[in-house]
């Protein structure tokens, strides 16, 4: 989304730590202040030429702490983190060049995930710009694509307030990355500073957060009146902090409930009235619910192909669909929605649930416990099931499983990277609470769960922050365990090592004949050696048996960091499967049906 016309209010001073009304202030100062003013507390970064003069004034001042990661994806990767365990907005640094390509793989994966973050990048000189200067990219260009909005800085005049729509444009609406590209010069040139502005005017960033009354009176109407109502949400529920109005929307009326991928945790997973997790690897009493409802109540979700399959197929079904989000482009956008709700997910939460206590209409009793019954009649086949009882090679699901026992009643946060290790997470952690399952969505990026729980444990330090990984996403930002140790960030690795690229491997098996076309590793690092030379807690397991007690020993050690290689089953596959082009309903449940 670009945005043009941005006007600036009264720029009356914050409360920045000024003593003078107005000062003389380099460029990498003012940034400092303003970073300052947005209360951040920590910067991932990376230094390099462009940045130099930003990095000199982060050594003078004491009240933000600068983590230097030893890769610039990493450093994105774990601002993001802190940003989705918290909510507040993200802020990584990385120079000019190399430094911001490096970054761009973490801008993508926070601007598909929608989470709030400030980049700030280093550019060449403003007189080199255009040509071909030493470590010079068009930044502006290259993550245009990925972001909600970036500012190239031209003038150091201009830096306090374009780091006040940075933050403002990042965090509200439908929260994303916005890029700040500063050159060297506009760093270091000195302006008169009177204050970072209290607030902004931005004649063409509006977003709507009320809803409007008709269309939510005329949803409550359609839900009311349902006979097999559900209710569908996504991480919007999470973004906009509206867990406890979705759980006192559902509990009121006692309709079934699912979470997407990006939603586990906004309704509880321990409560009958969740039916699981939907969509290509979801339960089949959640998709089949979602095939057969009359009236879907959609809630900060998107309709995505990892959720609905086949759109044909998802609209054989007669269907009323009401969709809320804050975004109207994500409106009947995949699917075909007949109310609309354009707004703020919390606000138009709150207002439903206030008008269904103010009226006198409530569910028809009677089609709910029929529609029920028909839910647990398929909920009575357990999709879930893995052989339990195999003593000789560790099932992944057990490890999970054995985790969540373990860590249900503890302050918990569960990071993953991208693949098998994910789903099975996703499916056998069964998260209570919001903002506890950390992990990327849209883009699904492998690489992410160390930088994650980086930026998770220094964002929840008391918590327990466990990585599920596997033993090809864990490789691809392993170099973060030097970070971990050098910032004292003792997290939990739990790599499910099965030797394969796990994912790819159960397509090859399903979609193409078994032809394992370089999914399998032949070349793995001893991971417990590798965890020892970084300074860590290296563990290796490879029998079942021995699970529950590698992880109890891990919990104690609760200052350092650990690397458990649990070698698992390496021909599990993750079930349920939609595959792709085909319905949601038409699940693959096991081995059997291949």
């Amino acid at each position: 989304m670009q945005i043009n016309h941005v006007e600036l209010a009264s720029a009356a001073a914050a409360s920045s730590g000024l003593g003078n009304p107005t000062q003389e202030l380099m460029g990498a100062e003012v940034l400092i202040k303003a970073l300052q003013a947005e209360n951040v507390q920590y910067v991932w970064g990376y230094p390099g030429g462009a940045v130099l003069y930003i990095y000199d004034a982060l050594y003078k001042q004491d009240t933000i702490q600068h983590v230097l990661v030893r890769h610039e994806q990493a450093a994105v990767h774990a601002a993001d983190g802190y940003a989705r365990a918290t909510g507040d907005v993200g802020v990584a640094l990385v120079t000019s060049g190399p430094g911001l390509t490096n970054a761009v793989t973490g801008i993508a994966t926070a601007y598909m995930d929608s989470i709030p973050m400030v980049i700030i990048s280093g550019q060449v000189p403003t007189a080199a710009i255009g040509l071909d200067a030493f470590q010079e990219c068009d930044t502006v260009g290259i993550t245009r694509p990925v972001v909600k909005h970036n500012f190239l800085v031209k003038d150091p005049k201009d830096l306090a307030a374009t780091m006040k729509k940075a933050f403002h444009i990042a965090r509200t609406g439908r929260p994303g990355p916005v890029v700040v590209d500063i050159p060297k010069d506009v760093s270091l040139k000195k302006v008169a500073y009177a204050g970072y502005p209290e607030k902004i005017v931005m004649r063409s960033y509006n977003p709507v957060r009320k809803g409007h009354g008709g269309q939510i009176r005329k949803a409550l109407q359609l839900l009311l009146n349902a006979k097999r109502p559900y209710i569908y949400t996504g991480g919007g529920v999470l973004l906009s902090n509206a867990t406890n109005e979705l759980r006192a929307l559902v509990d009121l009326l006692g309709y079934p409930v699912t979470n997407t991928l990006m939603g586990l945790g906004a309704y509880p997973a321990s409560d009958r009235k969740f039916l699981g997790m939907l969509g290509m690897h979801g339960t089949i009493e959640a998709n089949n619910a979602m095939q057969s409802c009359d009236v879907l109540l959609a809630v900060g979700a998107r309709f995505d192909d990892r959720v609905i399959g086949n759109p044909k197929h998802f609209a054989q079904n007669e269907r009323k669909i009401i969709h809320i989000d804050i975004d109207p482009s994500s409106i009947s956008k995949r699917v075909k929605v007949d109310i609309p709700i354009v707004g703020d997910v919390k606000d138009v939460l709150t207002e439903l649930i206030s008008m269904i206590k103010e009226g006198d209409t409530r569910p028809d009793a009677a089609a709910l416990e029929s529609w029920w019954s028909t839910i647990e009649g398929w909920r009575s086949k357990d999709c879930l099931a893995y052989d339990r009882g195999n003593k000789d090679v560790i099932k992944p699901q057990f490890v999970v499983e054995t985790l969540w026992n373990m860590t249900k009643d503890a302050d918990t946060y569960i990071t993953s990277d991208v693949g098998q290790h994910q789903m099975w997470a996703a499916q056998y952690y069964r998260f209570d609470e919001p903002r506890r399952w950390i992990n990327s969505g849209g883009l699904g990026t492998m690489g992410v769960g160390i930088p994650y729980a980086m930026g998770v444990k220094m964002a929840k330090p008391d918590a327990e922050v466990f990585c599920v990984t596997g033993d090809g996403s864990v490789q691809m930002c392993i170099q973060e365990l030097s970070t971990c140790l050098q910032y004292n960030t003792p997290i939990k690795i739990l790599s499910l090592n099965n030797r394969y690229l796990g994912m790819v491997r159960q397509w090859q098996e399903i979609e193409y004949s078994g032809r394992y076309s370089h999914s399998y590793m032949d070349a793995l690092p001893n991971f417990v050696k590798l965890a020892e030379a970084y300074g860590h807690v290296g563990m290796l397991i490879e029998r079942p048996q021995d699970v529950e007690p590698a992880l109890r020993e891990a919990r104690k050690l609760k200052d350092r960091t650990v690397f458990m290689d649990i070698r698992t089953d390496p021909t599990e596959n993750v079930f349920p499967m939609v595959k792709a082009g085909m319905g949601i309903t038409e699940m693959l449940l096991g081995s059997e049906d291949l």
